[in-house]
């Protein structure tokens, strides 16, 4: 098995999970891991509502032992608070620190942060370094192809990103106008790669083995990142580890096997955020993982109504009564 050191941290060659603000949470990141993801990186976190103290800002940032290694992530468009920010990050004992350059919401990139960090990228160049010299760990960036396709400037903006101290850059290969439409160039993060001599995380339209390894041939990258791929189907990291680790591929998943971990995934939310919170968060959480299957249409418009435990439990009551079934989920 190979192994990329980044900084002083050292993550197994095989498929790390990806931010995604309002899904990669502590129980998703948790089930993830359990399932063979190499790296994670939590939530985006506002460097400036940590400096004013925003409880909400600071708990995105706990990270649990089954994670590791683990990086939190920040965004802004402020030196001085990305710098004070690391103090309070790193209280949460983060392997890694990482800048959210790549963001293409309007209420992040709209504001100068995130994707808009790209446009500036004198600013962008300010913002790595304070990071660095606030941090007493790693710190990576992660950056997009670019704003539009008249703007490609990926391979500027990571070059700068290695003058200022990062330790590594993750490139998700779509511009900012893309959002998480069309298809990903591969070429970008290949371009990436030989531009500079930090490691560079290769993310973009990864949900299989063969794509995976497409990620790792087509751009030399050192490491593959997969982001939405990965939603209601863990089982894509363990095909990758098995793939990387020489095992035979197991079977898909059953759909009992499904429902067994949809519920687990779905208690844990519970367990972390409260029954209210946390069964809002479970009803696009269920939709994923009940994709694909025969009926999916109806059972995920029944997630959209789910309100306690006791309602998802009902759900996997019914989907084992309707395909027959037997034995606990």
């Amino acid at each position: 098995m190979e192994y990329i050191t980044i900084g002083n941290v050292r993550i197994k060659k095989t498929a790390a999970l990806a931010p995604m603000a309002g899904v990669a949470d502590t129980a998703f990141r948790t089930v993830m891991k359990r399932f063979g993801a190499a790296y994670c990186v939590g939530e985006m976190v506002s460097s400036k509502g940590l400096c004013y103290s925003d409880r909400k800002s600071a708990e995105l940032l706990a990270l649990t032992d089954i994670e590791r290694p683990a990086a939190v992530q920040l965004f802004g468009c402020e030196p001085e608070f990305a710098a004070k920010s690391v103090a309070i990050a790193e209280r949460y004992e983060p392997d890694i620190i990482d800048l959210n350059a790549g963001c293409p919401v309007p209420k992040v990139a709209g504001n100068g942060s995130g994707s808009a960090l790209m446009k500036n990228p004198k600013l962008f160049g300010e913002m790595v370094t304070a990071l660095v010299k606030a941090a007493h760990v790693p710190v990576t960036v992660k950056i997009r192809a670019g704003w539009d396709a008249e703007h490609i400037n990926a391979c500027e903006i990571a070059h700068i990103a290695e003058d200022c101290g990062a330790a590594a850059v993750a490139v998700h290969a779509r511009t900012k106008t893309q959002m998480y439409a069309g298809k990903a160039d591969r070429e970008v993060i290949a371009r990436v790669k030989q531009t500079v001599k930090i490691p560079v995380i290769g993310n973009g339209d990864i949900d299989s083995i063969e794509s995976c390894e497409a990620m790792y041939r087509d751009t030399g990258c050192d490491l593959a990142m997969i982001g939405r791929g990965a939603c209601g189907n863990p089982w894509l990291f363990r095909d990758i580890d098995d793939h990387y680790e020489g095992r035979d591929k197991q079977p898909a998943p059953t759909l009992a096997e499904r429902l067994a971990v949809m519920r687990e995934h779905i208690e844990l939310l519970v367990s972390c955020n409260g029954e209210n919170t946390g069964m809002k968060q479970a009803r696009a959480q269920a939709s994923f993982y009940l994709k694909g299957m025969t009926g999916a249409a109806k059972y995920r418009g029944l997630c959209g109504k789910l309100s306690a435990l006791t309602d998802l439990y009902a759900l996997i009551e019914l989907i084992k009564k309707e395909n027959d079934i037997t034995g606990g989920v």
